[in-house]
């Protein structure tokens, strides 16, 4: 399948270096698979342990520049594929998703819940409050317009109490690791089109690095299974986000395998 490649190299709350490396590895092995060039977005800043109010201010450019990447894509007939350096570029992606296709179900397959606020968060991360704008649970200053019933969290297993409850009157859907199975996404999904993000510590430590791996996730084959299950012109695009590249080549090769694993029955 043809598919339109974005990624960004724009600093959206990275703490290291190593996941806006992990984009450009991960674009550079989509661009291999099928023959052509992504598009590079974003404003290139160094990495820095702050909080979501001083670097969402910063990521303002590369993240009205997402916005418009992703619009001009999905208008298209052919599927969007974002590789992103974190869960924080989606603050500009899901608005858009939800503006042209309003009954999109969005699968958000993370180790956490992603729904925390300025007021519920303890670590101040950005990536950690996502799914929170993208509801209206708090203004990011890139739109909102997602019903919590069309998102379904696929694989959480790592989420705060607080953020717990907001899920849950919220009316979130969760699907925790062991009942990740090809049926019960496509009981989750019914018919509608799908938007899919993988952050990659929903996997199980040891398959893919990411910033904040906990153990009990997915393996690749989960993943694979399920989307693999997923008719493909039910799928409008695919988020790859948070894959923290290793120095070591080997420990690189490995991963860049599991993520060619994992998304080939999509764009085969």
């Amino acid at each position: 399948m043809n598919f339109n490649l974005i990624y960004s190299q724009g600093r959206v709350g990275d703490k290291t270096e190593h996941t806006i490396r992990g984009a450009a590895l991960t674009a550079q092995e989509l661009e291999y698979m099928q023959g052509s060039k992504g598009v590079c977005v974003g404003k290139w800043h160094p990495p820095a342990s702050d909080d979501w109010s001083t670097c969402l201010p910063q990521a303002q450019e590369t993240l009205v520049s997402l916005k418009k990447a992703v619009s001009i894509s999905i208008k298209s007939d052919r599927l969007t594929i974002l590789a992103s350096n974190t869960c924080s570029a989606s603050l500009a992606t899901l608005p858009v998703v939800v503006e042209q296709y309003p009954e999109v179900i969005i699968l958000w397959f993370d180790a956490h819940g992603d729904f925390n606020t300025p007021e519920t968060t303890t670590t101040g991360y950005l990536g950690g409050m996502v799914l929170a704008a993208a509801c209206g649970l708090w203004d990011s200053g890139h739109g909102s317009g997602v019903r919590p019933e069309q998102v379904v969290l696929v694989g959480a297993h790592d989420i705060d109490p607080p953020e717990r409850d907001l899920l849950h009157n919220a009316g979130v859907r969760v699907i925790p690791p062991k009942e990740v199975t090809p049926n019960s996404v496509l009981n989750a999904i019914g018919d509608a089109k799908v938007w899919i993000h993988i952050d990659w510590d929903v996997l199980e430590p040891g398959h893919i690095p990411a910033d904040y791996e906990v153990a009990g996730g997915l393996v690749p084959k989960q993943i694979q299974a399920v989307l693999s299950s997923i008719p493909s012109d039910r799928i409008l695009g695919i988020e790859l986000a948070e894959f923290k590249a290793p120095l070591e080549s080997k420990d690189i090769d490995s991963a860049i395998n599991n993520i060619r694993l994992i998304v080939d029955p999509v764009i085969a």
